[in-house]
């Protein structure tokens, strides 16, 4: 629970897609997935509108760089990253900069930043790619993930890297998680950090409360 991609994180009831093809490997990028992928997303997401959804998001972050594609392609909202929030985490806290938390911080690039109406100066970013532990379950191609991981141990990294963050750059604002795998330690980044912290549930929240 509290992941995005767990059905049970949502206010509302939600139905999980799985789209074909679509591997860590192939989405964790700073840019749009290839072709063929891109538009089994704008198909899908048409299908799940089509089936009566009111919204659509999605679990990886970097998803952003379809955002406009897909958000043209239907009639209903569409937030699929956290990214999105980053201009609003800077609205609410005097413009200041925003801590993001990914997943693989080699992969978060201006491409992905402008997708989200951002841009590197306005954004400081630390990611979980360095330890294995996230890694060997989040970002390996999913036929060699790990098959389970310590919430607890998860949490603390999460926590320690939030912590080095922003005792390097004490000037942000607010913090965003890219990663729809990050909100479940939300609650114990905001008592670690004093700042706000938003990700992908917030946004549904926002966009279908």
């Amino acid at each position: 629970m509290g992941d995005a991609g767990h059905p049970g994180s949502y206010h509302l009831p939600a139905r999980v897609r799985v789209v074909t093809g679509a591997d860590s490997p192939e989405i964790v990028r700073d840019g749009v997935p290839p072709p063929e992928l891109a538009e089994r997303f704008v198909a899908a997401a048409r299908e799940l509108e089509a089936e009566g959804a009111v919204m659509l998001t999605s679990t990886c972050g970097f998803l952003v760089s379809m955002q406009e594609r897909i958000a043209q392609a239907v009639a209903i909202p569409v937030l699929l990253s956290g990214l999105s929030l980053v201009p609003l985490a800077r609205a609410l806290t005097g413009n200041r900069p925003v801590g993001v938390l990914t997943a693989s911080a080699a992969s978060l690039g201006p491409r992905s930043l402008a997708a989200a109406g951002t841009a590197p100066d306005e954004v400081r970013i630390a990611g979980l790619d360095g330890f294995a532990e996230f890694a060997s379950v989040f970002l390996r191609p999913r036929d060699e993930q790990a098959g389970s991981f310590d919430p607890a141990r998860m949490g603390a990294l999460v926590v320690e890297t939030g912590r080095a963050l922003t005792a390097r750059h004490p000037d942000i604002g607010a913090i965003v998680l890219e990663c729809g795998n990050l909100p479940p330690y939300g609650a114990a980044l905001r008592r670690a950090l004093k700042r706000p912290v938003l990700g992908i549930l917030d946004g549904a929240r926002m966009l279908a409360g």
